[in-house]
């Protein structure tokens, strides 16, 4: 017959816990008997002080100022009031409503337009290019039909744009492209101004406006018959040749 065992009656399961417990209990005791300390008896002696004279220390009399007492407040003030009876008669003041009301008459009054006068105001008006009546003459757009000068007018820009281009060094040697807006305004005597652009670099914008600057002198738009300013938006794009 094989002799039964029992798991919990086993003695080598706790072993290590044990094994913990004894070498921290060694530890604390060893720790305890280095940390003992021993005297001689024979360097202390005991002795009695017997004392037989008082000391009596003379202690100072402090005098303290105490500051006076705060003055009294002064009496409460009794108002005394009389009443004195009404002795002259005071006048209403009766306020009339200027107002007028149904039962008054008004003056019918009829007014020619002769007698009303008009100032003209001189306002300086910008008008897109879109929507001018009579856009501005390009030197060479002289007698062109209405309907053509806007057509002669884009072209000759183009024309100028193309004539006056110069692609800047200093780009060319970044390789920086890109497409520049410029909007400029043809004034009431017929010159370039306000001239901005956007664009890709601060390079290119400057030759854009450079180019603009040089538009020469126009016959300005009209609105209405009377010459106002106009503001035209022209792209200019710069592209550098791959070879």
């Amino acid at each position: 017959m094989k002799p039964k065992k029992n798991p919990e009656l086993e003695i080598g399961r706790n072993s290590s816990l044990y094994f913990a417990i004894g070498l921290n209990l060694m530890l604390f005791l060893s720790w305890q008997a280095l940390e003992y300390k021993t005297y001689d008896k024979d360097l202390v002696s005991i002795d009695v002080l017997n004392v037989d004279e008082e000391l009596e220390e003379d202690i100072p009399i402090v005098n303290i100022n105490t500051p006076p007492p705060p003055p009294p407040p002064p009496p409460a003030v009794v108002e005394t009031i009389t009443i004195v009876e009404d002795v002259e008669d005071v006048e209403e003041t009766i306020i009339e409503s200027t107002e007028a009301n149904q039962n008054d008459a008004v003056e019918e009054r009829i007014v020619d337009v002769s007698d009303v006068d008009v100032e003209e105001v001189d306002e300086d008006v910008e008008v897109p290019f879109a929507a001018i009546e009579d856009v501005p003459v390009f030197p060479g757009c002289e007698g062109q039909p209405r309907d053509k000068m806007k057509d002669c007018f884009q072209k000759k820009i183009q024309e100028h744009v193309v004539k006056n281009f110069r692609y800047p060094e200093l780009a060319t040697e970044m390789g920086i492209q890109g497409r520049v807006s410029v909007i400029f305004v043809i004034d009431s005597k017929g010159f370039t101004t306000k001239v901005r652009s956007r664009g890709p670099d601060k390079i290119l914008e400057k030759e854009a406006e450079r180019i603009i600057g040089l538009l020469p002198k126009m016959t300005p738009g009209k609105q209405r018959g009377r010459s106002v300013k106009v503001s035209y938006a022209v792209p200019i794009f710069f592209k550098l040749q791959t070879s």
